[in-house]
């Protein structure tokens, strides 16, 4: 009879012989099968403002790179090469801070090894956290930052979806001449940041162009504006237009504070952001009635794209999943992505090199607009004036009248 110590030697003995012929197998066709049906990712990193004074208007690009990445992904993913890959999605919340964007930004790239980033919100951020994917020649394509200062570095991997800051007003502008009565002077009131920087040197060349008089140029700190006192200084101009740029916090502060001192213009208000937004006008209720903004998309048919068919069938499912009506800066979320959708089938590669070169070559229809870059990497498409009717968007102008504006607008102690 064996002795118990023999018999556990052959039990350890005969389990070391099942452990060598199971990993065996699993280095062979086992676990190549295994490592072919593995889906191959691409992953999208982004430092964006998901708390701070920014959170409101950076979540619709977390919403609109999300739904994205995830409908191109239940649709298959892409083909580069040989291969389908799908995308994934890593996020940051950079606190609406611009030292820590930047930070964030080299970590997602040198240290978690994403392989392309999208951007974050707001031309401030854009213009100093791009330049770290400059600086790792790593492709950046971003749809919060319109300013030209982004752009006009010469840098060659960063890409803007958002139209040039300095034509924001050039349809409002051009409307004004059309309008009767017809617009003769405006106020022009702009932040310090880096994008309404842009916005006045834009629309003040442009007012010159058309023989407007503008009566108040003023620039206001944006993290602490004083409307009061820029108010008294309209009120006693009392311009045929008032035009504000600013972002939306901005934008409901300007208006609580005109309807509280009562501070018309004559015919008309136009706001760079805000307008388009639904929390903008839930929060004015009736005071945002008439109106004026501008968006480079409406909710519309008229657009289609490959993966989410028109315009109205993309808002439809925006809001289904997160409850609240997509703007602009959701649809040009979505191009962001699908810019590197197409670059890389177009590349059949992950170098980013032959990755960046595809992106500059971008020619495709998407629900936002047609997307072609130009030398600097922005593209430029219109703006159309919109205005608040009953609550709701409503189309003006291009460049020929959409629908009748409510004009000119009543003064606050005159309005239903």
């Amino acid at each position: 009879m064996r002795s118990r110590d023999s018999a556990g030697r052959s039990t350890k003995k005969r389990l070391a012989v099942y452990a060598a012929a199971f990993s065996a197998a699993l280095s062979g066709p086992l676990s190549s099968a295994v490592a072919a049906e593995s889906p191959k990712i691409v992953t999208l990193g982004a430092s964006l403002q998901l708390t701070g004074a920014d959170a409101n208007l950076a979540r619709y690009f977390r919403d609109g790179y999300q739904i994205a990445v995830d409908r191109i992904n239940q649709q298959g993913g892409v083909r580069i090469g040989e291969g389908t890959y799908r995308f994934a999605l890593k996020i940051l919340d950079n606190q609406s801070n611009i030292n820590l964007g930047m930070q964030q930004y080299a970590e997602l790239i040198a240290r978690d090894k994403v392989d392309f980033v999208l951007g974050p919100y707001s031309s401030s951020h854009t213009l100093n956290e791009s330049s770290v994917a400059e600086k790792y020649r790593v492709p950046m394509v971003q749809g919060g930052g319109s300013a030209k200062q982004i752009f006009a570095r010469g840098y060659r991997y960063v890409f803007g979806t958002a139209p040039p800051a300095e034509h924001y007003f050039s349809s409002t502008v051009e409307m004004m001449t059309k309008l009767d009565p017809r617009i003769h002077t405006l106020a022009l009131l702009t932040a310090d940041d880096a994008f309404d920087v842009a916005v006045r040197a834009g629309t003040k060349a442009l007012a010159q162009e058309v023989g407007l008089e503008i009566v108040v140029d003023q620039v206001y700190p944006e993290a602490t504006p004083n409307f009061t006192s820029l108010l008294a200084l309209v009120k006693s101009k009392s311009p045929d237009a008032i035009l504000l740029g600013g972002h939306e916090a901005e934008s409901l502060n300007f208006m609580r504070e005109a309807k509280s001192l009562d501070v018309n213009a004559r015919d008309l208000t136009s706001l760079t952001v805000g307008v388009p937004s639904h929390d903008f006008r839930a929060a004015l209720g009736k005071d945002a009635e008439g109106v004026f903004g501008m968006t480079p998309w409406v909710i519309s048919p008229v657009m289609r794209d490959r993966w989410f068919g028109d315009g109205q069938q993309f808002a439809q499912l925006f809001q289904q999943r997160f409850h609240y009506e997509p703007d602009y800066h959701v649809a040009s979320a979505v191009a962001d992505v699908e810019t590197f959708a197409y670059a890389l089938e177009a590349a059949a590669t992950l170098d980013r090199e032959t990755v960046r070169d595809a992106i500059a070559k971008s020619d495709f229809e998407s629900i936002y607009a047609t997307i072609r870059y130009q030398a600097d990497g922005q593209i430029d498409i219109p703006q159309i004036v919109i205005q608040v009717e009953n609550g709701q968007v409503v189309p003006i102008y291009t460049d020929h009248f959409l629908n009748k504006p409510n004009y000119p607008v009543p003064a606050w102690g005159k309005r239903k």
